[in-house]
């Protein structure tokens, strides 16, 4: 039926209205980054995608908040491979792929106490802001609170929610790695201010010089997204599955047997898992499925956030080059 240009695949056509079930489909295990191999196409880029996750149920597009990459997610290596192929037949467009960056936090460990003053001179009026905090850990590295203790009117009212402005905009990419900083409690608990040259703005600088010294001696640490997988495997393969997920940094939390099959429950971190689609063909000999979600953030291991740090700081004078 030719024309059809409202119905998609999964549309179901009759006479009369009814309730029909969907055909259960398979969830999307494999993901990649895309990007046009030709600069400024994007948007045609991003137009045949959904074309095609129209025509194709088991076939996602979406936009990644954290790292702004363009994502696709399909049921299978060679099922991303196809769609790209697709894309460059149909529509003109070559399509770059890479594994997803992985969203990473940062955090602080300790309580600590910084003093920031901002003071400029111009010949005019000046700029001063003044202000001491305290940082903090929340529990579970989660969250962000901001508490006004002044007392006596050391910063006046109208300049307090200033600092709080400059401390979460520093927030958004920490010393560390550059990553978001969350899990924090600041309390502002001192300063002062000048009668003429204060002002919003200096005591939003303020505020974001004193959470950067304060941050720099909280010991500052990664914190990674850890996934809840369920593999499938053969019974008889899944010795070699457990042993791959050890060496992922994965936990095996237990196994159920189903039929002829296996299923193992684990948590892995997602920096371990962008790869694993291929590895788990080969170690099942093509008999092997997985599905994962996000379990929760937990700190990075320090051997492995020194070799991200270093990677990041490669990747930085690289682009700087």
């Amino acid at each position: 039926m030719p024309k059809l240009k409202d119905v998609l695949a999964g549309d179901v056509l009759a006479e009369r209205a009814m309730i029909v079930q969907g055909a259960p489909l398979p969830a999307p295990i494999v993901s990649v980054a895309v990007e046009p191999k030709v600069r400024g196409e994007d948007e045609k880029m991003a137009t045949a995608l959904r074309r095609l996750a129209e025509e194709d149920p088991t076939l996602r597009v979406s936009r990644d908040e954290r790292t702004s990459e363009l994502l696709v997610s399909g049921l299978s290596q060679m099922h991303i491979e196809v769609t790209v192929e697709r894309v460059k037949r149909r529509f003109g467009v070559e399509i770059v792929t890479h594994p997803p960056r992985v969203p990473y936090f940062e955090a602080i460990r300790k309580k600590t106490r910084a003093h920031a003053r901002y003071k400029k001179q111009t010949g005019g009026r000046g700029q001063f802001g003044d202000c001491h905090i305290e940082v903090e850990p929340l529990p579970a590295h989660e969250g962000y609170e901001f508490i006004d203790k002044i007392v006596g009117g050391v910063i006046p009212q109208g300049f307090r929610p200033a600092v709080d402005k400059g401390i979460q905009e520093t927030m958004h990419a920490g010393d560390l790695a550059g990553y978001p900083v969350i899990g924090v409690r600041v309390t502002l608990v001192d300063g002062s201010y000048h009668s003429v040259d204060s002002s919003e703005m200096a005591f939003r600088i303020a505020g974001s010089m004193a959470f950067k010294k304060a941050y720099s001696e909280a010991d500052p640490v990664l914190l990674e997204p850890i996934m809840s997988v369920e593999i499938t495997s053969p019974s008889e393969t899944v010795g070699d599955v457990i042993g791959d997920l050890n060496s992922r940094r994965g936990r095996p939390l237990g196994m159920d047997p189903v039929g002829t099959n296996t299923v193992i429950r684990a948590e892995v971190p997602m920096s371990e898992m962008l790869s694993y689609a291929p590895d788990l063909t080969s170690l099942t000999g093509g008999r092997g499925d997985y599905a994962m979600s996000l379990a929760r953030y937990e700190e990075v291991p320090a051997h492995v956030s020194q070799r991200l740090i270093a990677d990041l700081q490669r990747e930085r004078e690289a682009a700087k080059a």
